[in-house]
């Protein structure tokens, strides 16, 4: 499907850069923001799983990977059917429910909330907690880009669900490792 002989074409030299249906737009659009976004919570992504090394949840975090980059196969091609096809990535919403179930799953042995969470502890606590943080950036870009261009609604769906699986996936790492580091209201006042 993809084949890249040479990296640099010169054709984005003037500000803009191909669709998947070849049309081209300014890198400046919020189609391609939006695009950015996802690669840059992709690479925020391999960061938390590089940190993890060989924890048990490295293997859905990297199939999340392969999901972000259909994500954006499915942001750079414009227009309003969302169907799947042998030459059209589209995110589905079995990839949404699948997230979901393995929200439920980590979520079951984790305790309550009682507090908020600071983004920290391990290192790959920490960097799951950027990769959610990263993802919201996204959602919040693909909401704004979706008040100009029409975008697939399972996309966005799975946008808002990521970024509640890595959060999830952090505390249940976290709970592997001395728990959550909580957030004390007002502790550096005194």
């Amino acid at each position: 499907m993809v084949k890249l002989n040479k990296i640099y074409t010169r054709t984005g030299d003037s500000g803009t850069t191909g669709l998947v249906d070849g049309s081209r737009v300014s890198k400046a659009d919020p189609r391609m923001a939006l695009i950015g976004d996802v690669d840059e919570a992709n690479s925020a992504l391999g960061v938390a799983i590089a940190a993890l090394g060989d924890d048990p949840i490295v293997r859905d975090l990297t199939r999340i990977q392969n999901d972000l980059f259909d994500l954006g196969a499915d942001f750079a091609t414009p227009g309003e059917d969302f169907a799947p096809s042998e030459m059209t990535l589209r995110i589905v919403p079995a990839q949404v429910e699948r997230l979901e179930r393995e929200i439920d799953a980590m979520n079951e042995g984790l305790a309550p909330l009682r507090s908020f969470i600071l983004p920290g502890g391990t290192p790959g606590v920490a960097a799951l907690h950027l990769a959610r943080a990263v993802v919201r950036r996204a959602e919040r870009t693909a909401v704004g880009a979706a008040t100009e261009i029409v975008l697939n609604p399972a996309a966005l769906a799975y946008l808002n669900r990521l970024s509640d699986h890595l959060f999830v996936a952090a505390r249940a790492v976290a709970a592997q490792q001395g728990g959550d580091v909580l957030w004390v209201p007002g502790a550096s006042r005194s």
